[in-house]
């Protein structure tokens, strides 16, 4: 099976650290706190694949949590990395926690991760989802463009992601609006997660951080990460919504930190 290369940005040196977005969103993603990792880490951050610039599975290939897991293993090994540490957000949390299962990675950090939410609560995060792509998809161009220059318009098409919208600089607010119009895997993202749940082992270290004002993939769901991820860290990101790299910069990058660092000193103890 031929899957397509991803595009990605690439900075800095260090430990390789692999940022993967959300559904309906673009590498702009980590945005806010790309620079500041890329002092301290070889930062990848693709756009996943029918999103943003990278192109879609072939039609017959299901975007399925394996092919996902697959592609992703391919792609590391194309950027001659072997076993980096990867954080993920929602949909890319989840593919983290993945690929974690596999011994693929050497930490985790999962944002917000998709997969442990209960039947009712997935459909009310599917629709919201689906509310934000319909919105996107039927606004013009001008309508979109107008939204993005005030505070009341990045409130009004921020709010189910942020808890803090008005903190997203026009020209990130108009990129991820166009690329949320534009996405050509959404539909065959969404139909697969309705399948989904995350109910593995991860052999590596690993984070688990929710926002505590999440209203895609609300912060109730921690506790059901925290009764199937009993070996992870667990922590809390107050005040944050389902994509805290806009509210909450400094504790997120704080976060990754403190696993990488966790992973890095499991990794010299056991080579001593």
């Amino acid at each position: 099976m031929l899957l397509p290369d991803l595009t990605y940005v690439r900075k800095g040196s260090g430990p390789t650290l692999v940022l993967l977005h959300g559904i309906g969103h673009n590498k702009g993603a980590w945005d806010p706190i790309i620079d500041d990792l890329a002092t301290r880490y070889d930062v990848i951050a693709p756009d996943l694949s029918g999103f943003g610039e990278s192109p879609a599975f072939a039609g017959g290939v299901p975007y399925s949590m394996p092919n996902a897991v697959d592609h992703l293993a391919s792609q590391f090994e194309r950027w001659g990395v072997t076993k980096p540490h990867v954080v993920g957000n929602s949909l890319g949390g989840a593919i983290s926690l993945e690929l974690g299962a596999r011994g693929l990675v050497s930490s985790v950090t999962a944002l917000s991760p998709a997969g442990f939410f209960g039947p009712i609560s997935k459909f009310q995060a599917l629709a919201a989802l689906f509310v934000l792509r319909i919105v996107a998809v039927l606004s013009p161009e001008f309508v979109v463009k107008r939204l993005t220059r005030t505070e009341i318009g990045l409130r009004l098409s921020g709010q189910l992601l942020y808890a803090h919208p008005e903190r997203i600089p026009q020209d990130a607010a108009l990129r991820d609006a166009r690329g949320l119009k534009y996405c050509t895997a959404f539909e065959r993202t969404a139909i697969q997660a309705l399948g989904y749940f995350f109910d593995h082992q991860v052999p590596v270290t690993t984070t688990v951080a929710w926002g505590t004002k999440d209203l895609i993939l609300p912060y109730s769901q921690s506790r059901t990460a925290r009764a199937r991820l009993t070996h992870a860290e667990h922590v809390d990101l107050p005040g944050c919504g389902h994509v805290p790299m806009i509210d909450d910069p400094e504790l997120v990058t704080r976060v990754i930190d403190t696993t990488v660092a966790r992973a890095e000193q499991t990794r010299t103890a056991a080579a001593a």
